[in-house]
């Protein structure tokens, strides 16, 4: 069984940071809007070294994505930076009528979602962005699983033509994934062969999936494990080529079970190959205030949660 080892916990934002920084050097087009939170999102670097591509527009979330709509008309690539929750549930419409209607080329970087918000509580911590992003046509949605990969893909997206939504976190999480890695939008990443079951797992869950496998390895259950980094367009083909080895399968996400990775799962196993799965998510409920350790726990949104719903589903083949 393959070992994966955390090189230092790092935050995801700081991975968009330095990514964005990196693109500042090297290309022009790129621009940045942040809604009074550039400290949050690691704009700062990006924006003491190229102060005439920021723009700070204030706690104008609509706003922002209006002038971002707009810059891309003068073939500027305009990367928005603010909360989940800001970035998707405040400004829908903005995001539905002005750039995925017309596919202007903005990426939509959000970070602090999902319950590893933490103390914040529920009102900030946004577990339907997924859901309400992959449903816009011609929306990609990503959602990186450590500093390494959320750099990589903060380079990808700005050489992908059309609008994105990139999803990241605060919290220090376990950085695993290679430093240098070429980020593959819609291309899933095998972790770990297996024959028992198919763990597919997106954002911080990733890591917790790779434990649930070395714990289930340890009790002779065989675990495949994929990195779903791109929720639209999905790897259908990973997938399926999975379940045909294993016949079951868990999907793993910081997110509503309604809406997000699991129901994009279900629906290509559905129309493929109907095979038994369980759900890793959150309940259809908001979350509350609590470090991210026990929201996650409480959540059932950690490697014991995957080992248990593992268990359940193996016994349903």
């Amino acid at each position: 069984m393959k070992k994966y080892t955390d090189s230092g916990k790092k935050d995801t934002r700081s991975g968009f940071g330095a990514g964005l920084t990196e693109l500042g050097k090297t290309n022009e087009n790129v621009v940045a809007l942040c809604a009074d939170l550039t400290g949050s999102l690691k704009m700062d670097e990006f924006k003491e070294n190229h102060p005439e591509r920021f723009f700070q527009v204030g706690i104008a979330e609509a706003n922002m994505m209006g002038m971002a709509a707009g810059m891309t008309i003068g073939g500027k690539i305009p990367f928005t930076g603010t909360f989940a929750n800001f970035s998707t549930g405040r400004v829908y419409d903005q995001i539905r009528q002005s750039i995925a209607y017309s596919g202007k080329n903005v990426k939509i970087c959000a970070s602090h979602a999902g319950v590893t918000l933490g103390e914040d509580g529920a009102t900030h911590q946004i577990l339907e962005d997924l859901g309400l992003m992959k449903m816009l046509p011609g929306m990609t949605v990503i959602n990186t699983c450590d500093y390494n990969q959320t750099k990589a893909a903060t380079l990808a997206i700005a050489e992908h033509q059309g609008p994105v939504y990139l999803r990241f976190g605060r919290p220090k999480v376990a950085n695993f994934t290679p430093e240098n890695q070429k980020f593959e939008i819609g291309k899933a990443v095998h972790l770990q062969e297996g024959t028992d079951v198919t763990l597919v797992a997106t954002g911080h869950l990733v890591w917790e999936a790779l434990q649930a496998a070395e714990k289930l390895n340890e009790e002779g259950i065989s675990a495949e494990v994929i990195n779903i980094h791109t929720i639209k367009p999905l790897d259908n083909k990973a997938i399926l080529d999975s379940v045909v080895k294993t016949g079951c399968i868990v999907t793993a996400e910081e997110h509503n079970y309604y809406g997000g990775l699991g129901e994009s799962v279900a629906r290509v196993l559905a129309k493929n190959a109907p095979t038994p799965q369980e759900f890793v998510a959150t309940q259809d409920t908001f979350g509350e205030s609590g470090t991210p350790e026990q929201l996650m726990e409480k959540y059932g949104l950690n490697a014991n949660a995957i080992i248990k719903a593992a268990k359940k589903v193996i016994s349903r083949k």
